[in-house]
């Protein structure tokens, strides 16, 4: 009954639903997320790019240090062309990471930096293209809806109203009944006030009855214009989301290393090379190059030749730091000619020990601290200590020992001039030897 009529809560209520009146802005919002995540997605390719040239460029440097290290080392034969093998992988996998780098920057953040053109439209006014297109289209499909639901709404506020004056006239009326101290006109004029309410709550009725029906008539076209639209927005997300995958394929591609042939080949090179290691083969080079089987000028009776000249080598007059002194041999003595292959940088680094003289106290005074088992890395050192000093002059070098450079080249001074005007130094290459300390300056 109208008398008892209670207004619901419900129907002010939004259910958030995509058919409420603006609600299709975050269908038009998505054109500009869309443009922004293609901004996110060049951004994460051109990181991870600098993460791979970063990578390749420390495998660069390590290799290359690691090579002069290993190279002016003690280590010789087939070992040591399996350890410098370690050093080739890393310089190829290097180029690998490189390729990666420029395949994630010059292919697929290309791609996505050139789609993301072709998509999305600049304004001048601000905004994409794409998405005023498809504000103007929601709201023409959705201006004729919005207008009779505004009128709906209007007739319902109307009706909802007069029911409330209705009740209020009922109740005052009941109240009044079983009052003698009130008038009979009175009583006649809020039984007409009650019959009053009810005709205009009825009229207010019908009216919002009719507004919602028209409403519904509307609807289905309302519907209708408003998937239209709806749907090139999803064509177009589709356009983006389809591109976004085939462009994440790329990448991933790109960075799969194990699907690219010359990555494999370059362990298998490795494992091939260090698979090689003979320690036979080295032991056999070892004992020929500088054991019992090298040859040896056995000391014989020499008469006295004035013809001859006879000298002291610089070499002599150089004391290393582990006390022993080093003496020029003027015969050369040859390694045999079936083992001229296993030349290693061992032999080329240890032509100073054709003839060593050690003194009893040499023999036997307690390790100096040059051990390098469980301590630091020998190379690490010889690397870093010294300060730089720059030629003066040519020099060219007379023996074995003796560094060449010419005026204007930097080099490292590692020990401090001695008696005879030699200093200890070794070159930007990694070569050590001695030189005339009054031919070069400080830096």
């Amino acid at each position: 009954m109208s008398g008892t009529f209670d207004e619901p809560a419900s129907h002010d209520e939004s259910t958030d639903s995509f058919w409420e009146v603006g609600n299709y802005k975050r269908t038009v919002k998505r054109i500009d997320d869309g443009n922004r995540l293609c901004n996110d997605v060049m951004n994460c390719v051109q990181e991870r790019a600098k993460i791979e040239k970063a990578y390749a460029q420390q495998l660069t440097e390590w290799s290359k240090r690691w090579r002069q290290l290993v190279e002016k080392g003690p280590q010789y034969g087939t070992v040591e062309r399996a350890w410098v093998a370690v050093m080739t992988e890393a310089e190829k996998v290097s180029e690998l990471h490189q390729d990666v780098r420029n395949n994630l920057v010059n292919e697929d953040f290309e791609k996505v930096k050139n789609w993301q053109k072709d998509s999305y439209h600049k304004q001048m006014m601000g905004g994409f293209k794409e998405a005023k297109e498809a504000e103007e289209g929601f709201k023409k499909a959705q201006k004729p809806w919005a207008k009779k639901l505004k009128e709906l709404e209007a007739a319902k506020k109307s009706y909802f109203m007069a029911c409330k004056e209705e009740k209020l006239a009922v109740m005052r009326e009941e109240n009044n009944k079983g009052d003698a101290s009130v008038a009979a006109d009175q009583q006649k004029k809020l039984h007409e006030k009650v019959e009053k309410s009810r005709q205009e709550s009825q009229k207010a009725k019908e009216k919002y009855e009719k507004a919602l029906d028209e409403l519904s008539k509307c609807t289905p076209q309302y519907k209708e214009s408003m998937e239209q639209v709806f749907d090139t927005c999803q064509q177009f997300e589709e356009r983006r989301l389809s591109f976004l995958r085939e462009v994440l394929l790329d990448v991933k591609r790109h960075l799969n290393l194990t699907e690219n042939h010359s990555y494999a080949t370059v362990y298998e090179d490795l494992e091939r090379t260090i698979t090689l290691i003979s320690p036979q083969e080295d032991l056999k080079w070892f004992n020929s190059a500088h054991g019992p089987d090298m040859h040896m000028n056995w000391p014989q009776f020499e008469e006295y030749n004035p013809d001859l000249t006879h000298h002291i080598s610089k070499k002599e007059k150089k004391k290393g730091s582990d006390g022993v002194t080093l003496t020029h041999v003027s015969t050369t003595d040859h390694v045999p000619a079936g083992d001229t292959g296993s030349v290693s940088s061992y032999e080329k680094n240890q032509g100073f020990t054709a003839s060593t003289e050690w003194s009893d106290e040499d023999q036997m005074a307690p390790n100096s601290g040059n051990d390098t088992n469980g301590g630091s890395n020998p190379f690490e050192e010889e690397v870093n200590k010294g300060v730089r000093v720059r030629a003066l002059y040519d020099y060219d070098g007379q023996e074995q020992d003796e560094l060449t450079f010419r005026a204007g080249d930097e080099l490292t001074k590692l020990e401090d001039e001695d008696e005879q005007g030699w200093c200890k130094g070794r070159l930007d290459n990694g070569q050590l030897g001695l030189y005339p300390a009054n031919y070069v300056e400080l830096i």
